[in-house]
């Protein structure tokens, strides 16, 4: 019986095989997770229906199953429309998620092409695609070391 919050098989299936600096993407419903992911990477669609399951669900199980160095939202061009409206709540909700499971790692904002290059990344090993409908609501996780 697993201790974690963590259930889905594939996911943590993936994550049992993955190590140190393992990129994990949970993907919101507006990310082209088909066409923007590493050469190694496992798509996993939870995208049940519009809003069902979002990023901050998913993003608390798989914390609850892995260690983590680096937390990466893809951060918003300053000409982009949405720029104007400020930090996405979403980023709000996740940071609180970082600071409940007792992780380090701050959120960290990259550009949006940077942030692509770094899922395309060959040790880009999942991707987690949610139907959540927020926008700017994905995360970027490398996976940290087990210390106990």
């Amino acid at each position: 019986m697993l201790k974690h919050t963590l259930l889905h098989p594939k996911i943590n299936e993936v994550l049992a095989r993955a190590g140190h600096h393992a990129k994990i993407l949970i993907a919101d419903g507006n990310y082209p997770a088909s066409t923007k992911k590493g050469a190694n990477a496992e798509v996993v669609c939870l995208n049940l229906s519009p809003g069902v399951v979002t990023v901050a669900q998913a993003l608390r199980a798989v914390l609850s199953a892995v260690p983590v160095d680096e937390v990466n939202t893809m951060g918003i061009p300053p000409d982009d429309p949405y720029a104007a409206a400020g930090e996405p709540a979403a980023w709000l909700e996740f940071r609180q998620l970082l600071r409940a499971a007792g992780a380090a790692a701050e959120l960290v904002p990259i550009s949006k092409w940077d942030f692509y290059q770094a899922v395309e990344s060959p040790d880009h090993v999942l991707t987690i695609q949610t139907a959540d409908a927020a926008l700017w609501a994905n995360v970027l996780l490398t996976i940290g070391c087990r210390t106990s």
